[in-house]
């Protein structure tokens, strides 16, 4: 894989609460953001907001099978800003809601 892929998924991995800012990772490894989006993509198959959207799911994932959080401070925890987005990409990736999931879980 690229080296400089690599160091944007570090950077992307660092704090999940942080805004995705292209631009800030573009610089970084020393591309354009056209550039980075396109070789991003063709390295990892997902595009950069794509990829940190699913660190955020495996991490929510992980509090809510780890934790007493509740799904609020998970969403904080996480750097989701819109509660019902989280609920309906969470459902559609792993085929419940996050309170349900977490029901599941405990059983």
């Amino acid at each position: 894989m690229d080296f400089r892929i690599q160091h944007a998924l570090r950077l992307i991995s660092e704090d999940l609460r942080r805004p995705l800012v292209l631009e800030e990772i573009a610089r970084g490894v020393n591309l354009s953001q056209p550039r980075l989006r396109s070789l991003f993509k063709a390295e990892t198959g997902v595009t950069p907001a794509q990829h940190l959207k699913s660190l955020r799911m495996r991490k929510a994932k992980e509090l809510l099978e780890e934790t007493f959080l509740n799904v609020k401070q998970i969403i904080l925890q996480i750097g989701i800003k819109d509660a019902s987005h989280f609920a309906r990409d969470f459902r559609d990736l792993y085929g419940l809601t996050p309170a349900e999931y977490r029901r599941r879980v405990r059983e």
